[in-house]
């Protein structure tokens, strides 16, 4: 299983240029993306580690300079299990 990365921002504009960032820092794919409601927003990739650490980071940067960064977090070996959360 591919290692997850997550961003979360406040506003879609925060979210929309961490993906952004995310994608073309690394070899990394959008796998989702959630509204979780009063303005919170989450990007969800996945990647090998060091791709996925490298594009969290470049997001991270990104969404702060537009916006409210919340949350990064990565999950190098994610349980199988997981990925049913996100259906």
């Amino acid at each position: 299983m591919k290692s997850k990365g997550f961003i979360e921002t406040k506003g879609l504009v925060a979210a929309i240029e961490a993906a952004d960032a995310m994608v073309k820092a690394a070899n990394v794919e959008i796998v989702a993306r959630k509204i979780v409601g009063g303005g919170l927003v989450t990007v969800i990739i996945e990647g090998d580690v060091g791709a996925v650490k490298a594009a969290v980071d470049a997001g991270a940067a990104a969404a702060q300079k537009v916006g409210q960064l919340v949350s990064v977090h990565v999950i190098a070996r994610p349980n199988p299990e997981l990925d049913e959360f996100f259906k």
